[in-house]
């Protein structure tokens, strides 16, 4: 299958299934009692980062065009699509070289301050963008939270949050939030079909598997989880038998850094299957549950554990295995 191409939330000029939060934003910014903190929180690729740059557009004076859109070709959109806004501050994971970094670091955290200091140069607000809060590490966190503590004037901070409970209450509690739902299954599919080269089935396994977040299942599209989830249908039909040959053969696929992302999706695919698997023997009333529930937590954990520590990842893939293996025989 082709791949998808995901673009990123700047380049995004449509929103869709998110009206009502859009009406409730405009309905506060059009009687002037614009909050300066807006933490929107939802599941990942819900279309949380969409809506942040879509409202910094009006914010910043773009031309509007319906309930929060912008003229794609007015001088704002174009700046802020060009990273040239003089009055938009985006913290993000990905570093100046345009690699992902594990965290957004205190030291561009503690950006937000002196932006929010200083006066518009050329629009009516000041704007920053984090994408997302949950990748604030704890000293990032409190630099935040200086900020919020002391609003500034003119300014306006959208915190995209895809698990708000890990947040500081303190900075929670400051923000007024604004809450993302995911799509039906349908229009996810549709979503997905309209921008990849899918056909109707793919389009909606891809919708499943995100959870009805429209961006998560284009980037899913995107590195090929369709392949991956049929690998990971292969290796738990077989079990107990091990495939030795298949599995060599995707092992060979996590060297490098590529490889961690393909590691990371395999597991994914592998604890969502036994999951499902699980609860359909608990409905049922058949089976051993204690031996599947392990090896669920082990998928859970073990790609945690291969990032943080440096591990082996396909001495971790096969200790997953083993443990898949066992469950099977119980």
């Amino acid at each position: 299958m082709p791949e998808a191409e995901v673009p990123h939330p700047r380049d995004v000029f449509e929103l869709q299934g998110h009206e009502a939060a859009e009406a409730s934003f405009e309905a506060v910014r059009a009687r002037g009692r614009l909050h300066h903190a807006w933490l929107l929180t939802g599941p990942e690729g819900v279309g949380k980062a969409t809506f942040a740059y879509r409202a910094t557009r009006r914010l910043l004076g773009a031309a509007p065009e319906g309930l929060l859109g912008s003229d794609p070709g007015h001088p704002v959109s174009r700046q802020i699509a060009a990273r040239s806004h003089p009055d938009l501050l985006v913290l993000e994971r990905e570093g100046p070289d345009g690699k992902p970094r594990k965290v957004i670091p205190v030291e561009e955290a503690r950006r937000l301050s002196e932006f929010f200091s200083k006066s518009p140069a050329s629009a009516p607000y000041r704007v920053a963008i984090i994408d997302a809060a949950d990748d604030l590490n704890v000293n990032a966190a409190n630099a935040i939270l200086k900020t919020l503590e002391e609003p500034p004037k003119r300014g306006v901070l959208f915190m995209v949050a895809h698990s708000p409970g890990r947040l500081l209450a303190t900075i929670r509690s400051r923000c007024r939030r604004l809450a993302f739902q995911p799509l039906d299954r349908d229009a996810a599919a549709a979503f997905v079909r309209a921008r990849a080269e899918v056909n109707p089935e793919e389009a909606l396994r891809l919708a499943t598997m995100a959870g009805g977040a429209p961006g998560r299942a284009l980037a899913l599209a995107a590195s090929q989880a369709l392949a991956a989830d049929d690998a990971a249908r292969a290796l738990l039909e077989a079990l107990p038998r091990v495939d030795e040959s298949m599995a060599l053969s995707l092992a060979e696929k996590f060297r490098g850094g590529e490889g961690a992302a393909q590691f990371a999706l395999l597991f994914d695919r592998l604890a969502d299957r036994v999951h499902a698997q699980t609860a359909e023997r608990a409905r049922q009333g058949v089976g051993a549950l204690d031996p599947w529930a392990r090896a669920w937590e082990t998928l859970q954990r073990l790609p945690r554990e291969v990032e943080a520590l440096n591990l082996d990842r396909t001495d971790a893939f096969f200790t997953a295995l083993g443990e898949l293996k066992q469950a099977a025989q119980a």
